[in-house]
């Protein structure tokens, strides 16, 4: 098997947290269960995504708060929050919050962009600003300024028997470090690198107007690049490829067929980019451990990093993401390189 320049680091994981509308309770607890093993099993880090009115996370810091508590190493990452639903300011102390019960832990991933289904959700969301609201970079650098301990407002000091800061607080100091900026484009990429974040790169890029069949390795290759060669810290600048991965060494037969099933469904949309957008997805990988990581290591933009944090599929069971989990600490990690994190 060719060997990767770059060994893997850190093994991470991505799940939708969905749950059923009559018993949401149990939905989340699976979820909470699920951010347990992984720090059994030795992951590195453990992320939720993030949905609004839909059966998914709708508050990833309220689940990763209450995470954090049950955990005690593995980081807990958000990817991604869409800053078009969000008050960068409320926002930034609810991050300062989290990271601080969590003991540094916390890794937000945020992305900008107007909300899905915006014309049917803006008088709720924004019934007397909808059409000023500004969903573009300029809400994420509020974001980092104020997490990173720039004025929020021109009064502090005393007030009576009050005492009012003029930053976000509490203050976390190295969370600034650890926001990520979850791009599927050159532009995001490069935004993100100017800026000084991390990158979250996943199974979907834009594919732009280039002439030829779509390469989705060389696409993601050129984003990562492109981020480095903006960032301050260059080649060492962190990225996280966040690929769907179904290893199924220890899976039953059953599971093995529907696996195959979920994976052959959804391959078409992998085939041209899709949409006005044009964005392109990558296939999901299904098979043995070994399988996956020969196909990882031919992967152009997999070579260029060293962290990862795999996506688990939208809509398996419990019992599903415990296989596949254990396959990937205990079989698929190890192959690439990996090894789990003690304690």
């Amino acid at each position: 098997m060719p060997s990767t320049p770059r060994p893997l680091r850190k093994l991470g994981f991505l799940t939708i947290g969905l749950f059923d509308a009559a018993d949401p309770a149990r939905g989340h607890e699976s979820t909470l269960e699920i951010i347990e093993l992984g720090e059994r099993l030795g992951f590195d880090s453990a992320w939720v995504r993030h949905r609004h009115l839909q059966y998914g996370i709708s508050s990833p810091v309220a689940v990763l708060a209450a995470a954090s508590q049950r955990t005690r190493r593995i980081a807990l990452g958000t990817a991604v929050i869409p800053l078009g639903w969000e008050n960068p300011l409320r926002l930034a102390e609810d991050l300062a919050t989290v990271d601080i019960l969590s003991g540094g832990r916390l890794n937000p991933g945020v992305s900008v962009g107007p909300p899905m289904h915006y014309d049917h959700v803006k008088d709720a969301l924004y019934p007397h600003s909808a059409d000023a609201e500004d969903f573009g970079y300029e809400r994420v650098r509020r974001l980092l300024d104020l997490v990173r301990g720039k004025p929020a407002t021109d009064f502090s000091g005393v007030e009576g028997f009050e005492v009012f800061s003029d930053v976000v607080q509490p203050h976390s100091p190295g969370l600034g470090r650890r926001l990520w900026y979850g791009g599927g484009s050159l532009g995001s990429a490069r935004w993100a690198g100017e800026h000084g974040m991390n990158l979250l790169t996943s199974s979907v890029v834009k594919a732009g107007d280039g002439d030829g069949p779509p390469d989705f390795a060389g696409i993601q290759l050129s984003h990562i690049r492109e981020f480095r060669a903006r960032h301050p810290d260059g080649e060492a600048a962190r990225v996280s490829q966040g690929l769907v991965v179904i290893p199924t060494d220890s899976a039953s037969p059953e599971q093995r067929a529907r696996y195959a099933a979920y994976a052959a469904e959804r391959l078409p949309r992998t085939a041209s980019p899709q949409g006005p957008a044009r964005l392109l997805f990558a296939p999901d990988l299904v098979g043995t451990s070994e399988e996956i990581a020969e196909r990882l290591h031919a992967h152009a933009a997999f070579r260029e990093v060293d962290e990862v944090a795999f996506a688990l599929p939208f809509t398996f069971g419990h019992e599903d993401y415990v296989q596949i989990l254990t396959d990937m600490a205990t079989k698929l990690g190890p192959a690439l390189g990996w090894r789990p994190t003690a304690g």
